[in-house]
């Protein structure tokens, strides 16, 4: 597989970090002058928050983050370290923060854990590893912790109602029929029969409309074949601590949230379990999101799911979720990417010329 360096770096670039924050702030800034009921006391409502619940919101998405960089350690067979597996996530999420989330960072993480050292067949089988874990965490979890919402799953909101209709859920079933679709198919293709999706996929891009896309399709069944191999002999010990703690990372990332509601208001089970539930059809309207990071996007739909369990409380808490699960991999992406390029390009480039330089000698 050969990556394009220049259109790596034109994603992994600092500057992009303002479009994101732009966009967000313009949502934001929207609401406070359009919204009747976002007001200058809204903002102030910031002082009601308990700070007990507040404090455990940042320890869960600490422990998410922590659980990320377990997960890429495990993965790799600890080939990175703790530093590295740090900035490898870092990277990561900023990636992830500045595309749509439609596009996503696969191809940047492949990128970065290359340059890390890891050959790239097996950079390519752990970001494939990685996604499909995350995507059969959603397929698997989604119809469990739906039913247990006993169908309080999509918000009684009238803008919802007049502008999609039925249609949100539609999109959710949709998505969801696409993602379990496309989650077994590569399960399949990667643990199970490599060389048959590499001979189906040449034969769909065969077709005469589809056949300029041929030579990609024979490149990406070849990447398959490569990313099976590497995996091939895995065994329980090597899959057991990456899929519970999958499941650990994504608890994580919707209960950071749980917690943040709880801050302002009083909420029983039912009620953590539908805001739980809430999240994971709102994850799908922003994935198909086509700002950097659904910037505005979630913005602008965390009111019409999240409203009635916060009443005045929404505005405010809808900006500190951002400010607590967004926009500090920005901040961190643009300060940790400038020393992670020194660091794996310069250093290894000196490295080289001073080994020359000795053997002449």
């Amino acid at each position: 597989m050969k990556l394009d360096n220049k259109k790596i770096f034109q994603t992994l670039n600092p500057n992009k970090v303002w479009v994101p924050v732009l966009i967000g702030l313009g949502i934001v800034f929207a609401m406070f002058y359009m919204d009747p009921s976002v007001n200058a006391s809204n903002l102030k409502s910031v002082f009601d928050a308990s700070l007990p619940y507040i404090l455990l919101a940042i320890l869960v998405i600490f422990f998410r983050d922590l659980g990320y960089v377990y997960r890429i350690r495990e993965i790799t067979d600890r080939h990175l370290t703790w530093t590295r597996a740090i900035y490898v996530i870092i990277l990561w999420e900023f990636a992830s923060a500045v595309t749509p989330s439609v596009v996503g960072g696969t191809a940047v993480a492949i990128f970065i854990l290359n340059k890390e050292g890891i050959k790239m067949g097996k950079a390519i089988a752990y970001v494939m590893v990685t996604a499909i874990l995350d995507n059969l965490f959603f397929v698997i979890g989604a119809p469990i912790i739906l039913y247990l919402a006993q169908g309080n799953i999509f918000p009684e909101s009238k803008l919802l109602e007049s502008q999609l209709g039925d249609s949100l859920q539609a999109i959710f079933w949709l998505s969801y029929g696409l993602y379990a679709g496309y989650s077994l198919v590569m399960a399949a293709a990667l643990f199970y029969k490599p060389r048959v999706f590499k001979w189906v996929l040449i034969k769909i891009f065969s077709i005469r409309f589809l056949r300029k896309w041929k030579h990609d399709a024979q490149e990406y069944g070849n990447q398959i074949i490569e990313a099976s191999r590497q995996l091939a002999g895995k065994t329980y010990k090597y899959w057991l601590p990456i899929i519970g703690i999958t499941i650990f990372i994504w608890s994580s990332r919707y209960l950071m949230l749980n917690a943040l509601i709880g801050a302002f208001v009083e909420l029983d089970l039912l009620d953590h379990v539908i805001v739980f539930a809430r999240q994971v059809i709102m994850w799908i309207v922003m994935m198909i999101s086509p700002t950097p990071g659904s910037s505005g996007t979630a913005e602008f739909f965390f009111g019409q799911f999240f409203s009635q369990f916060l009443g005045g409380y929404t505005f405010v808490t809808s900006i500190l979720w951002r400010l607590l699960s967004y926009y500090p991999y920005l901040i961190l992406g643009a300060i940790f990417l400038p020393r992670w390029v020194r660091q794996v390009f310069f250093k290894k480039k000196n490295k080289v010329q001073d080994q020359e330089e000795e053997e002449e000698e």
